[in-house]
């Protein structure tokens, strides 16, 4: 086979595939707990709904430029194309290294210490967390060696699975919700500085909790026809997802009221526990299993086809461009990716990994938003059967809003920040080695 075609498999990825995987790359735990996090900030219900209705715009925004991009760009790899394409391959592996060593890596070391520890909590075993967590990992990288289609299929199964569980406290909460939100009124003035400083703390959680579209993106050369499917199912899956979390957090309110929701770090479970008692919460807590196992799984089927496409064109270490010869699947990426994230799970908590990895997410998606304006620029006659929604002027305010996020998270929280941005720029050397080296081969 060709390099574009190595990674095809037999049966290829379609529509409905494609919107599992970009709502699997956006929901997981966070969306039972970010909701107390936002009224943690603001605390009215219209500056609550406000804040991920806004959250939502951007992340249709995202949508949308990621659609003109696929269909510009429809190979594997997915943003790590983009960058190599409107930069300098520098820019793509630089992106593909901290991806492998900060973004998704430390994300799914994350999640997997929350899954360990709601493992525990629902079973009573007295396992140790690291080892549940390794030994999960272990699992979904052998079910994402035997192939797209085997992975896809499981990550489909999850992302149902999470939509049943919200379903269930939408519908819960609704049942048993006392009447209509009752409206506050606005701080006065309700459009001051710390207002609006409140507001842009807000929106971290919130950019944090849709974070994750792009990743469907690396899959494309696995898909039937990814001009067409995976720009509908980036709209279709991105605005699902916003339907779910505006009705999680409409529930929310409904239920504790903007006091109850700022007074909780656990505002899911409880209104399961408002609504039908201990079990309730319970179930609530499956859910966020779920959810957990649900996202792990769309990081091991995504990402690993970005080391791949590195690899393939020679800014990475060779192995990571083999294909199994049965199942086309990049399998040795994809146990490198389980072999680091394993090890950052001995590294620390959940809370220390999100804030190492959180901020470089929101960065390579600013600089990847810039992309589209670079390849316009250069190709302005070049086909485009997709365009992106409000150009240029949505692009040019998700950049300008993800740098003041980058900036943030950077000033508030210097030190993890800091160990994510020294990894990232470690790759520089690296790529001058690994280039030098092929020209000397």
């Amino acid at each position: 086979m060709t390099k574009s075609d190595a990674l095809k498999p037999r049966r290829q990825l379609g529509l409905f595939d494609a919107i599992m995987i970009v709502m699997g790359g956006i929901v997981g735990a966070g969306i039972f707990a970010n909701p107390s996090e936002v009224a943690h900030r603001v605390h009215t219900p219209f500056l609550i709904l406000g804040v991920w209705v806004l959250g939502g715009v951007f992340a249709m925004w995202g949508a949308f430029i990621w659609a003109e991009l696929a269909t510009r760009l429809p190979g594997t790899g997915g943003q790590y194309l983009y960058l190599r394409e409107a930069y300098h391959p520098a820019v793509a592996f630089v992106y593909g290294w901290g991806l492998l060593l900060v973004t998704q890596t430390g994300g799914m070391a994350a999640v997997a210490v929350i899954f360990a520890s709601y493992f525990r909590a629902l079973t009573g075993v007295a396992w140790n967390g690291s080892v549940i967590a390794a030994v999960v990992l272990l699992g979904l990288t052998g079910i994402n060696c035997l192939g797209a289609r085997a992975g896809s299929n499981v990550q489909s199964v999850f992302m149902l699975l999470r939509i049943a569980a919200i379903a269930g406290l939408v519908i819960f909460g609704f049942a048993v919700g006392g009447g209509s939100l009752k409206s506050e009124p606005l701080p006065a003035p309700p459009f001051s500085l710390g207002v609006l400083a409140s507001i842009g703390s807000a929106m971290v959680p919130v950019a944090f909790a849709y974070g994750g579209w792009q990743t469907a993106t690396f899959v494309a050369g696995e898909m039937r026809d990814a001009r067409r499917d995976l720009s509908r199912g980036l709209l279709m899956g991105v605005a699902g997802v916003v339907a779910l979390y505006l009705a999680v957090n409409f529930v929310c309110l409904r239920v504790l009221g903007p006091t109850g929701l700022n007074a909780t770090t656990t505002p899911a479970s409880d209104v399961m526990r408002a609504a039908i008692g201990p079990r309730g919460a319970q179930w609530i807590a499956a859910g966020i299993a779920i959810s957990t196992l649900g996202f792990l799984s769309q990081s091991m089927l995504t990402a690993p086809r970005v080391y791949y496409a590195m690899a393939r064109d020679g800014l990475f270490f060779p192995g990571a461009a083999r294909v199994h010869q049965r199942y086309r699947t990049p399998a040795v990426a994809i146990v490198a990716q389980s072999i680091w994230s394993g090890f950052l799970v001995l590294s620390g908590g959940s809370s220390a990994l999100t804030r190492y990895t959180g901020f470089a997410v929101v960065l390579f998606s600013g600089v990847a938003v810039a992309a589209l304006f670079v390849l316009r620029f250069r190709e302005p006659s070049a086909p485009r059967p997709f365009r992106a929604v409000g150009y240029p002027v949505a692009p040019a305010i998700f950049i300008l809003a993800s740098l003041a996020i980058v900036v943030n998270a950077v000033y508030s929280d210097p030190g993890p920040a800091g160990a994510g941005l020294g990894v990232i720029g470690a790759g520089v050397p690296l790529y001058v080695w690994l280039t030098r080296r092929q020209r000397l081969s």
